[in-house]
C-alpha cells in the first residue's frame, strides 16, 4: 500500500504541478510588472497545491489522478466517502507535508502509523483503501442467531445502493477501525437503515448484528426471488416450445 501511495503522490504532484506551470505560461503574456507576476505565481501555486487537489477529491469522493491509476481511494474512518472538509484538510496539510518536504514527512508518518496514515489523514479522519486488487476481500455475512426470527418476519424494503454498499463495506472492515470510530459508524448506519425495516429490531439489538441481519435477509430474499423468476421463465419457454393442441409434428 505504501508503494501505491508514493506512486500516487508522484503522479499527483506531476499533474497538479504541470497545471500550475501551464497557468503561469498562459498568464505571463498579460503581465506588465513584477507585482502582477507575484500575484500570478501565488495563484498558480495555490491552484496546484490546494484548490485543485481539494476540488478533485471532493468531486470524485476521494480519487485523484494518481489514486485512480494506482487503484486506491481515500475514505473516511467510518468507510464513507470524503466530503469537502476532509479533502480541504488533506490538501491544506499536504502543502507542507508533501510539497514543502517533497513527500518525506508523509512517508515517515505513514511508516510509523499502523494504518499507513499520513498527517493529513490523521487530522481529516481519513485513510487510503484499495479499490482494485484489494488485499482485504469482503468477508461473507451470516445471519446473527439472535435476530434470525425477527428478520424472517420483518418487512425489509430495498436499501438505497449507496447505503447498502456502505453498510456491507463497514461490516467487512470492522476489525481495521478504531473502537470509537467503529461504534459511531455502527450506530449511524443502523439509524440510516432502520427506516427501511418494520417492525424495528428488538430493543437493545447490537447495531452491527442488526446491519448484518438486514443485509443477509435482503440477500436471501433477492436470491430466492431470482430463482423463482428463473423457474417461471423456464416454464414459459417450455410451454412456448410445445406444439398447439391438435397439431402433429411430422419432422
Amino acid at each position: 500500500m505504501l508503494l501505491s501511495r508514493v506512486g500516487s503522490g508522484v503522479i499527483d504532484i506531476a499533474t497538479y504541478g504541470l497545471t500550475g506551470v501551464i497557468l503561469i505560461l498562459l498568464g505571463i503574456r498579460l503581465i506588465t510588472n513584477e507585482a502582477q507576476l507575484s500575484v500570478l505565481t501565488v495563484v498558480a501555486m495555490a491552484s496546484a497545491m490546494l484548490i485543485l487537489p481539494t476540488t478533485v477529491e471532493t468531486l470524485t469522493r476521494g480519487v485523484s489522478p494518481g489514486k485512480f491509476i494506482t487503484g486506491i481511494k481515500v475514505v473516511r474512518d467510518d468507510g464513507g466517502p470524503v466530503r469537502f472538509r476532509q479533502a480541504f484538510v488533506r490538501a491544506l496539510v499536504g502543502t507542507v507535508e508533501i510539497w514543502v518536504t517533497f513527500g518525506a514527512a508523509a512517508v515517515i508518518t505513514s511508516l510509523v502509523n499502523a494504518r499507513g496514515k499520513r498527517l493529513g489523514d490523521l487530522l481529516a479522519g481519513t485513510y487510503a483503501a484499495r479499490i482494485r486488487g484489494s488485499e482485504l476481500p469482503l468477508q461473507p455475512l451470516l445471519m446473527p442467531p439472535d435476530l434470525a426470527r425477527w428478520a424472517e418476519s420483518a418487512d425489509i424494503r430495498r436499501l438505497p445502493d449507496a447505503l447498502a454498499v456502505q453498510a456491507r463495506v463497514f461490516l467487512s472492515r470492522t476489525g481495521t477501525l478504531q473502537p470509537q470510530s467503529r461504534v459511531r459508524a455502527a450506530y449511524a448506519l443502523a439509524a440510516a437503515v432502520e427506516p427501511y425495516v418494520a417492525p424495528p429490531p428488538p430493543w437493545g439489538a447490537n447495531p452491527e448484528r442488526f446491519l448484518a441481519a438486514v443485509l443477509v435477509a435482503r440477500r436471501d430474499r433477492e436470491y430466492a426471488s431470482s430463482l423463482r423468476r428463473q423457474e417461471q421463465e423456464a416454464e414459459q419457454a417450455e410451454r412456448m416450445r410445445e406444439l398447439p393442441f391438435g397439431v402433429t409434428d411430422y419432422s
